[in-house]
């Protein structure tokens, strides 16, 4: 099971291929448009994207070199188009991209091209370079509001409000174990600081409230308020 980030301008594009991924076992993110593709790249990193060259505010070409230049460009990212030239299909390659899909996409080409994408190794440094720019972005703003006054919380108290404190997560874990302990805490934290609201919780995650209700029930999230009553 992988994270797929799905970055294309077409609502039926992406539907289509959000329902492929998901009978393949996969996690599937939505974004429409390179602003939220920024913003699902910068709360998790994906294990693979689906990267449309034309957009309406931003192309996915200079996506990609944003995504380089920013040292952020540390997963396999696969171009589709049904109207790139050979030259613009070449230029994504040199910047970073694994592959090109050509629009309409057939379900074979889709599934060979994530299998093989999925299967190129990531570097360790850049792996680990990600996760420190990741975490400190996350814990930039409270980190200063604890510095400007009063005593520090307690641990309790830092792992509710912080979500970069990822508590027994370690880079011992092997891949898959580590990432879905690491969803459990983010899901779990953006629950409880929504007080259960599945409909802000879709909104702060970026995930549809019916992927949502299926993400959580695949982590054994429960996501009902129980857990809060008499509290």
């Amino acid at each position: 099971m992988a994270r797929v980030l799905v970055v294309d301008d077409e609502i039926g594009i992406r539907e289509l291929l959000s329902e492929i991924l998901y009978d393949e076992g996969h996690t599937v993110e939505l974004a429409e448009n390179a602003t939220e593709a920024r913003a699902a790249r910068l709360r998790a990193r994906p294990d693979l994207v689906l990267l449309d060259i034309w957009m309406p505010d931003t192309d996915g070409v200079s996506l990609l070199k944003e995504w380089s230049s920013q040292g952020l460009l540390d997963m396999p990212v696969i171009m589709m188009s049904g109207h790139a030239t050979v030259d613009t299909a070449v230029e994504a390659t040199r910047i970073g991209a694994v592959d090109f899909l050509e629009k309409p996409i057939t379900l074979q080409k889709l599934l060979k091209a994530v299998a093989s994408g999925l299967a190129r190794p990531i570097a360790p440094a850049a792996l680990a370079n990600a996760a420190r720019v990741a975490a400190q972005m996350r814990s930039e703003a409270p980190a200063q509001s604890a510095s400007q006054g009063g005593a520090a919380p307690s641990s309790a108290a830092q792992s509710e409000d912080n979500p970069s404190l990822l508590g027994s997560i370690t880079l011992d874990q092997p891949l898959r174990e580590a990432r879905d302990a690491f969803e459990r805490i983010y899901f779990e934290y953006h629950l409880g600081r929504e007080n259960h609201s599945m409909t802000r919780v879709s909104e702060k995650t970026g995930l549809e409230r019916t992927h949502l209700y299926r993400k959580l029930k695949q982590l054994g999230i429960d996501a009902s308020r129980r857990k809060n009553v008499n509290s």
